[in-house]
This record gives C-alpha cells, structure tokens and sequence, in this order.
C-alpha cells in the first residue's frame, strides 16, 4: 500500500486564494506536516523565490507604482515565475520532492483577470513562462473579500485596491475551481489557523492522485 510519502513525492502542490485568506501560514503548516511523514518539501513563493524573482516582488508590490498597467504586472509576474519554474521547482521535482507553491499562475487569472485581462491570454502567458511545469493540484483558499481584507494590516500595493476589485478576485479564483475539478479544490479559509490546516489535509490525503507523478506533462 503506498504511502503519502511515496504519493505526494514529485508532486507540485500550490496554496492560492484572495489577500488574507492564510496562504502563507497554510503553505508552512503543510509542509511540516509533510515533512514528518518523512518528505522532503521544496516551499517556494510567487512572485519571488529566487534572487531575480525578488527584485520583481519588490517592484510589483511597490506603493509607489500606482499607475502600473494590468498587462505589465502580468508580464511581471509571469517573468518571476519563468526563473521560479526553471530555477528551482522543475530541479526539485525531479529530484523527487514535493514543491508547495505559496501562489501561482492561478493568482494571475484572478488578480490580472479582475483588471480586466481574459483568461486565454494569461493562461497561454504562463504556458510561454514555465512550459510544462504547472500544478498537480492547486488548493484556494476561499474567503469573502472583507474578511480577507480585515486580516490585511500593512497593505502592499495590490491589497490597497478597492472592495469591488477584490470580490471579482475572489469570483475568479471559485471559478477555476469550478471549470477545472481535476486540478483544483476550494477549501472554506473561515475558523481557526487549525480548523483550515484539517481542511487542506482532508483535501491532499484524499485527492485521486495519478499512480505516478509526471513533472513532463502536467497539462
């Protein structure tokens, strides 16, 4: 009988949902828990994740760049996870360990997306930046937007824009879980930090995973 350690190893597993649903604090929880069926864990966050991403972080979340056009933060982001994929989570998957991604090419169909961009074009945008290195499975996090919001203390530039423009990000987030069951689940990011961490593993422990990863071919 496999276990999670033989099942989830070589798999890329992403955290996603709106501002202040507990990304971040989710990605961590899982990867200690992970780790103590005897993984090894590779977290990564996007944007960000490697020298070159970081650099690009700072410049999208820059205050400052309030007139940044929807297209160049897509460009942006997609330019950070092109060296995040080709740096780091393509080695480490075949190496054989599990990658916890903290965001990726989902968050852009929803932020990029509420600004106005459509989803084929930022979907064939992120095909030309990472190719074939895309999620096995992709868990948002759900919560209402003033929720979210109400968590988020020192605000960066995207979690400055308004409450309209976060509802239609939390819309199309629910959305891709919708339109794509085999790669994504939602996950009610309301309760306790514990509460959502039994949540996200009811959802890793149980999904149907194929009987082998396959980092070549993922889409």
């Amino acid at each position: 009988m496999s276990t999670l350690k033989d099942i989830l190893a070589g798999r890329f597993i992403v955290i996603d949902g709106p501002d202040g649903a507990g990304k971040s604090t989710q990605v961590d929880l899982l990867a200690a828990a992970l780790r103590q069926q005897g993984l090894t864990v590779c977290q990564v966050r996007d944007p960000g994740g490697t020298a070159i991403g970081e650099k690009i972080r700072a410049i999208l979340l820059d205050r400052n760049h309030a007139e940044m056009a929807v297209r160049c933060e897509l460009m942006l982001y997609m330019a950070s996870r092109a060296q995040l994929a080709h740096q780091v989570i393509q080695p480490a998957l075949a190496a054989g360990q599990c990658v916890l991604g903290d965001r990726y090419i989902s968050s852009t169909v929803a932020y990029q997306g509420a600004g106005g961009v459509d989803a084929e074009s930022i979907l064939a945008a992120g095909r030309t930046a990472v190719g074939a290195t895309w999620p096995d499975l992709t868990i948002v996090l759900d919560l209402p937007a003033e929720a979210g919001l109400d968590r988020v203390h020192r605000p960066d530039r995207v979690e400055s824009k308004d409450l309209a423009y976060h509802k239609i990000v939390r819309k199309l987030f629910l959305q891709q879980a919708k339109d794509d069951p085999k790669h994504f689940a939602a996950v009610d990011a309301s309760g306790t930090k514990e509460q959502v961490q039994r949540r996200v593993m009811d959802v890793v422990i149980s999904w149907p995973w194929p009987k082998a990863a396959n980092a070549k071919n993922r889409r």
